[in-house]
């Protein structure tokens, strides 16, 4: 289980990336695209290109950790620019809309 806290810096990839890279090669990704040291502690999040699953890549001192989330039903509805806090985060991993969160609104509904 992922550890999420404010303090946490998390990055997102605007474009989505091909599933099929490893550890490796979404640390290139991170160097690459979104300018990042992969090795910094933060979170990186990544999408497919469905919009059907995610991946966060953080390095804990240790060694990488690649998490994946794939949706049994539905895509992601929503997507941030490049930063979200934890929150964010934590909604957008139950497939919702933190912007409709913030109002109140029911956030849970899957997108077709």
């Amino acid at each position: 289980m992922l550890q999420l806290s404010q303090s946490m810096r998390i990055f997102v990839c605007k474009q989505f990336v091909d599933f099929r890279k490893g550890i490796d090669g979404m640390a290139a990704v991170c160097r690459n695209q979104l300018e990042a040291d992969p090795l910094s502690g933060a979170l990186f999040v990544f999408r497919n290109r469905s919009h059907s699953a995610l991946r966060i890549l953080m390095y804990d001192g240790q060694g990488f950790w690649l998490c994946t989330k794939r949706l049994s039903k539905g895509k992601f509805c929503w997507w941030p620019d490049d930063h979200i806090d934890a929150r964010q985060l934590q909604i957008l991993l139950w497939n919702g809309n933190p912007e409709l969160a913030r109002l109140g609104k029911d956030w849970k509904k899957i997108c077709t």
